[in-house]
């Protein structure tokens, strides 16, 4: 059919006017072709529209109209269908016992009119209207990164916005914040285009246009591509996008982090701000207190002036001036204060007390600051917490009361504004040792390090019985500790060692007892340490009734008290034997128990019981059951009970 035909048959179902077109004679005028949709890619099923008696199928021929061109493609005879040479070859086959020609692999040069062409009982003929469609992809979007000066007197290209690869070319619409923009003489200039691909699809490709203002810095644009498939109308959204948008500045100003109150060691930023895009240039000046004029200080690229760590002296009047590098104007900013609060200047009075025992003391605390005060005293060693206030009140003081006094000066409104001042007290006195004497457990020949600590005032020195490499150590303006490093000799262990502590007042010993290892009977107790360690003793443990020197004891001394203690040993070992002795010649009745008591006279009736018990070591007591010749029982602990009645 030509295309005065197919006009006139959409005319005729529109107002029923259209004259005939002159056919066949008797052939009444063809309907409208029967439209069929698809997808790109997919499968269409074009079904013949004649009489589906067996005699009118068996007969077709097909064909594709093409600039009103009719294009045999198909036919079928008996039933049996073959393709025509040409662009349908290989994608033509039968369905539904040949009532439908199949088409796959649908592109867009498929979207024509196909007509089915039957011979018996008269020639019929059904067109189809074959409609291709193709979802575009993802639109994408680019913003203008140059950015736009809101002083333009044109529209300028805000975004570009590209479709590709849809069928037929989709609609595109713009908005901005939500809202859809339309065409606007001299404000909103929207221009598209469309490519058409080898592949039949098109691309679309819109730009968007507009003159821009201050508010549409954070303004927010997208494009929208709506398109129809067989299934209906849909759409696709880009991303949204923000364009640059440049305006003069019209205010500077000054912001401080952190906000809140400041203190010193505190890290501070102060950060010049404009209200214009670009930013000016910015400088940070701050007023010297003594000439009143306005000094610059060093910023970083970004115009921030950063303090660390804040110090009082950073206090003062702060400015900030933009420069307009495109109309070089300068705008300045409100002046504003910056306070860096501080604690400084802790003192002590007076600031090295001295006194004697008993007397007392007070000492009292001052600090600045450029805030409300409060004050506490704290105990050095312990960090006990003495007197809330600025005055410390010490009476009758000991020599323990000697050491260090710290004051604390605090601003309770702002948490970690501190500084504290620390006193050391001293107590006139003799030499205090840590220790009286101690029990050092060794092994003969190893070197071994003895310490001393000593306290006192004025300062003590110290001093070794023996010769060896000695060192001291102030622990404090009234505490020293001297370490001795000697070798273990036999002499050493016979002897042991003393150090003596001296001062203008007096002087003091300690004792150390030097003893062999001996593992079988080695129980050290809180006074006893090995030689494997430094001989040492807690500075708090003290063991001082008087300041005088006591001598270490000789060793002839010593060998007198073992031999008495023998004695009396061998003294009772002879007592049991006489007291068994005359118990066997009946002199001495007891009781089943063993044990008889003699009745005393009135005058005596207190009994009295003597406990003889043996704290020897083991070769000691062999001693004693050798004189004895008796052997223990195995429960006997070597205590013996005699009741005595004269």
């Amino acid at each position: 059919m030509g295309l005065p035909r197919l006009v006139c048959a959409f005319l005729l179902a529109a107002c029923c006017c259209c004259p005939r077109v002159a056919g066949v004679p008797g052939e009444a005028e063809q309907p409208a072709p029967e439209l069929v949709e698809v997808e790109v890619g997919s499968t269409a099923l074009l079904k013949c529209g004649l009489s589906q008696s067996q005699g009118n199928l068996s007969h077709v021929d097909w064909f594709s109209v093409h600039k009103e061109k009719r294009i045999p493609i198909f036919r079928v005879r008996q039933g049996q269908g073959q393709s025509e040479p040409g662009e349908y070859q290989h994608r033509l086959s039968l369905q539904d016992r040949g009532a439908t020609l199949a088409l796959t692999q649908v592109t867009p040069h498929d979207e024509r009119i196909f007509l089915c062409q039957g011979k018996r009982p008269r020639s019929q003929e059904h067109r189809i209207q074959l409609r291709v469609y193709k979802a575009p992809e993802e639109p994408n979007i680019q913003v203008n990164a140059l950015g736009i000066p809101v002083d333009s007197k044109e529209p300028e290209e805000v975004a570009t916005c590209v479709g590709r690869n849809g069928y037929p070319i989709p609609q595109v619409i713009w908005y901005k914040n939500g809202r859809p923009l339309k065409e606007e003489k001299n404000r909103v200039h929207i221009q598209s285009s469309q490519t058409v691909e080898s592949s039949g699809l098109y691309t679309l490709k819109s730009i968007l246009k507009a003159q821009l203002v201050k508010e549409d810095k954070d303004a927010q644009f997208y494009c929208e591509l709506n398109y129809r498939l067989p299934s209906g109308n849909h759409m696709k959204e880009s991303r949204e996008v923000t364009v640059p948008v440049f305006y003069p500045t019209e205010k500077v100003w000054l912001e401080v982090e952190p906000v809140g109150m400041l203190k010193e060691g505190d890290r501070v930023e102060i950060r010049c701000l404009a209200d214009g895009n670009p930013p000016p240039h910015f400088s940070i000046s701050k007023q010297n207190p003594s000439t009143r004029e306005a000094e610059e200080e060093t910023t970083n690229d970004n115009g921030v002036l950063v303090l660390e760590p804040a110090q009082k002296e950073h206090s003062g009047l702060y400015e900030c001036q933009g420069l307009d590098l495109d109309t070089m104007i300068s705008l300045p900013s409100e002046p504003q204060e910056l306070l860096v609060n501080y604690v400084s200047d802790v003192r002590v009075s007076p600031a090295a007390p001295e006194r004697q025992e008993g007397s007392s003391l007070t000492l009292t605390c001052k600090a600045e600051s450029s805030q409300d005060l409060e004050f506490q005293w704290l105990r050095e060693e312990t960090g006990q917490v003495l007197e809330r206030g600025p005055v410390l009140q010490l009476h009758d003081l000991k020599r323990e009361a000697g050491g260090g006094y710290r004051c604390v000066a605090s601003v309770p409104s702002i948490p970690g504004l501190n500084r504290t001042q620390l006193v050391n007290v001293a107590v006139f006195g003799p030499p205090w040792m840590a220790f009286k004497e101690r029990k050092v457990w060794v092994k003969e020949n190893m070197m071994l390090n003895l310490s001393c600590e000593a306290s006192g005032h004025p300062r003590p020195t110290i001093s070794w019985n023996v010769n060896g490499t000695a060192s001291e150590q102030d622990q404090d303006p009234q505490r020293v500790l001297s370490t001795l490093n000697v070798l273990v000799t036999p002499e050493l262990l016979e002897t042991g060692v003393e150090c003596t502590a001296s001062n203008d007042l007096g002087k003091n010993t300690s004792v150390l007892f030097l003893e062999l290892v001996n593992l079988t009977t080695l129980t050290p107790d809180s006074n006893t340490t090995t030689g494997l360690s430094t001989s040492t003793a807690s500075p708090h443990t003290r063991a001082n009734s008087t300041s005088t020197e006591r001598k270490l004891p000789e060793p002839e001394s010593q060998g007198v008290v073992i031999v008495a203690v023998i004695v009396c040993i061998l003294v009772l070992a002879v007592l049991g034997a006489v007291l068994y002795f005359l118990y066997k010649k009946g002199k001495l009745p007891c009781g089943r128990s063993g044990k008889q008591e003699i009745t005393l006279p009135p005058s005596r009736k207190s009994e009295f019981v003597v406990e003889v018990k043996s704290d020897k070591l083991p070769e000691e007591m062999g001693l004693l059951q050798g004189s004895s010749g008796d052997k223990r029982a195995p429960g006997d602990q070597g205590e013996k009970y005699i009741d005595l009645r004269h």
